[in-house]
């Protein structure tokens, strides 16, 4: 579906793109969803609306059959990527579990805010993104997912997130017409 409307106070959640992460193996050029991430994160800015950059420092402690593997760490293993070009002014949101709502305040920094809307973009597509718009939908605000700006370690989970699970969330576009709704939306105050 194509994207409708963006709400006048919406956010940008960037999920886990961050230096332990963008250098695993990825689907799609981790480079360009960087960059439209940042293209993004640059048009929220601009406009004065809030730019949420999420990173991940550990996991759920819950039992799982799969065996999950543990996250490195390391020095500068959860650092943002640079690339984005982080600003005083975003929120910096440092996660335990898959979503960026669970363990943390964001709902409530969110709201605090007025914010009615989430564009999400990230890493990984069927996990960090995916989570985070399960718990954005289910807080009740309005998601979009800018599929363009996300990527996976499995190009199945990638595709099966997008294509069965995002369009119950809320509407999926790419970078340019989210670009393209904010502009609008300048041109028509």
């Amino acid at each position: 579906m194509a994207l409708t409307v963006l709400d006048p106070n919406s956010a940008l959640i960037v999920v886990d793109l961050q230096k332990g992460i963008v250098e695993r193996s990825l689907v799609h050029p981790v480079g360009g969803v960087v960059e439209r991430a940042r293209a993004l994160a640059d048009a929220f800015r601009a406009r004065g609306l809030p730019v949420v950059l999420v990173n991940v420092t550990g996991g759920a402690p819950g039992r799982t059959e799969q065996p999950r593997p543990a996250l490195p760490g390391g020095a500068g293993w959860a650092d943002l990527v640079a690339e984005l070009g982080r600003r005083d002014s975003d929120i910096l949101v440092t996660k335990r579990s898959w979503g960026a709502f669970a363990t943390t305040d964001l709902d409530a920094r969110l709201k605090a805010l007025g914010v009615t809307q989430v564009v999400i973009a990230g890493i990984a597509t069927a996990t960090g993104v995916e989570a985070t718009a399960r718990q954005a939908y289910e807080l009740g605000f309005n998601v979009t997912l800018a599929i363009d700006a996300m990527t996976d370690m499995r190009a199945g989970a990638h595709d099966y997130s997008i294509a069965n699970v995002f369009p119950r969330l809320g509407e999926t576009g790419v970078t340019r017409d989210v670009i393209a709704l904010l502009d609008a939306r300048e041109g028509g105050s």
